[in-house]
């Protein structure tokens, strides 16, 4: 990997972290409520994405992948969404937020990957 590459993912995953806050932010004010549907739209968006890219373009794969999308998505922020449910006495959507976020995430990326076969 050269210097300009590890430098440029690093810059990708700002971008994308600073991406997931406002898309977050956007979803919730919309969606408002106890569940945090924006991490569910950035995590399943992402993956959908991740999808893509590693499928239609491996060579940037690292750049978009790694860095833009691994800033992007949070499944750390997920679970502890999760884990804040669960606490709050939410147990169902606690459970709903933890295996429907892997569930569809792994269903986004596979159409992802599916949608960049095709391209």
């Amino acid at each position: 990997m050269t210097p300009l590459l590890f430098l440029g993912a690093a810059v990708a995953g700002g971008v994308g972290a600073a991406l997931r806050y406002l898309v977050d932010i956007g979803v919730t004010r919309i969606a408002r409520g106890g569940f945090p549907w924006g991490i569910l739209v950035v995590n399943v968006t992402g993956s959908f994405a991740l999808g893509l890219v590693t499928a239609a373009l491996p060579d940037a794969a690292f750049l978009l992948g790694a860095g833009l999308l691994g800033g992007y998505t949070t499944f750390s922020t997920a679970m502890l969404d999760a884990v804040a449910l669960w606490l709050d006495g939410q147990r169902a959507s606690s459970a709903v937020n933890a295996i429907g976020m892997l569930a569809l995430g792994v269903v986004a990326a596979g159409l992802g990957l599916a949608l960049g076969a095709a391209l």
